[in-house]
């Protein structure tokens, strides 16, 4: 009798009622889109094992053709000029990018030659040699714009900035 009691109370409370009403509904409305397997996967047609078998056949079929010739068809020439022409013009290397950005700005070298000579407590032999001194402690880049226009490294013989000292009257 309690039972019976209590179940009668929540139907007789609106709120409780809307709740169960709106969950029945929504249980209603989802249940109605679904399908069953066979509905969604049509039986018919080839299975799988027959599928593997196609794919992995001597390449005699005609996808197996067909992948072939398309692929022949995307491929290039290996010998093309123009091509060739074209990668050459793209090209980018450390080079080109350094010197078309970052111009380095002058810092003249001093190019010192020390004469063979005897050092140290014990006489040892120390052979000829040359050295450079930077004028600065670093090189200095310019930023990109801040110069006229780029400038490519000159060839180490052209390069200004350079001075060579040399010692008169030394021994040879």
């Amino acid at each position: 009798m309690i039972a019976t009691y209590r179940s009668a109370t929540i139907y007789r409370n609106p709120r409780t009622a809307l709740g169960l009403c709106i969950i029945l509904g929504a249980a209603l409305l989802t249940s109605g889109c679904a399908t069953s397997k066979d509905e969604m996967w049509a039986g018919e047609g080839v299975p799988m094992q027959e599928l593997w078998r196609q794919g992995a056949g001597n390449g005699e079929d005609m996808t197996q053709r067909g992948l072939l010739d398309a692929r022949g068809e995307l491929r290039r020439q290996i010998g093309d000029g123009v091509m060739v022409d074209e990668r050459i013009a793209y090209t980018r290397n450390a080079a080109n990018e350094i010197y078309s950005q970052f111009t380095r700005l002058d810092n003249p070298d001093l190019v010192m030659y020390v004469f063979p000579h005897l050092a140290g407590a014990d006489p040892v032999p120390i052979p000829g040699y040359s050295t450079v001194f930077s004028l600065y402690s670093r090189p200095q880049y310019a930023m990109p714009g801040e110069t006229a226009r780029p400038q490519a490294p000159e060839a180490p013989d052209e390069r200004r900035g350079r001075v060579s000292v040399e010692l008169v009257g030394g021994r040879p």
